[in-house]
């Protein structure tokens, strides 16, 4: 592939509540600090890849409890049970004002890439909680794709390889969720043209790291921008 636009999406960036909808959550604001509010920490790393990389990066301003950017119209999860409990015509303005605005700005940068005869590698960026219904996740990092896509599979492999051997970190794939489950990464893969030129991948951190901080958050955000700049070299 000549050329390979890196394109980043952060769905679930910030824990925001406009003052319109504070309403929702009055007794539950304890809520929106947990990894149901928001991606812990992911933010801040998605503005130092696309620093170092020269890259995009978009950005979802509300919290996902108000409407989740990184799911379909037709997901049961597409609203949680606070917005749910809005009427109808809050929950269009919802969508109005961020849902679509958002997906269509990562949809329209990626179909242009592609028409214009680049490559694009999509990371959608994204952590976890480290304990989700009493079990314990044990990776640090996950690689989500679509195992059928030979070229997402390759990369996914490699990328695991390299960080498996250059830093110790405990990196699954396709874990601790599917990457073929509802998804913006998803979405794009089956509605683009893009011929074999699409790559979606959605990069999963532990939020152990940075909620504990320090240097081993410092490290495991310097080791996945060094080996990310080996792929794409």
């Amino acid at each position: 592939m000549a050329e390979r636009h890196l394109i980043l999406s952060c769905e679930h960036a910030e824990n925001a509540v406009p003052d319109r909808w504070r309403g929702a959550f009055i007794g539950h604001e304890g809520l929106l600090a947990t990894h149901r509010g928001y991606d812990i920490g992911i933010l801040s790393f998605a503005e130092r890849l696309a620093s170092h990389f020269q890259a995009s990066v978009h950005t979802c301003p509300i919290t996902r409890l108000l409407v989740d950017a990184n799911r379909s119209l037709h997901s049961r999860t597409l609203f949680s049970e606070f917005a749910r409990a809005l009427p109808p015509g809050e929950r269009r303005l919802l969508l109005e004002r961020y849902y679509f605005p958002y997906r269509e700005g990562v949809t329209e940068q990626v179909a242009a890439a592609l028409a214009g005869g680049a490559g694009v590698l999509h990371l959608s960026l994204h952590s976890f909680t480290p304990v989700f219904r009493g079990m314990v996740r044990n990776a640090d990092v996950g690689l989500l794709f679509d195992p059928a896509a030979a070229a997402e599979a390759a990369f996914c492999r490699r990328w695991q390889n390299l960080l498996r051997a250059q830093t110790g970190w405990r990196v699954r794939r396709n874990y601790p969720y599917r990457g073929v489950a509802d998804s913006l990464a998803t979405w794009l893969r089956r509605h683009l043209d893009h011929r074999g030129r699409f790559l979606g991948i959605e990069l999963e951190i532990n939020q152990h790291w940075p909620e504990t901080g320090g240097a081993s958050w410092t490290r495991l955000q310097a080791d996945l921008l060094a080996t990310l700049g080996a792929m794409l070299c």
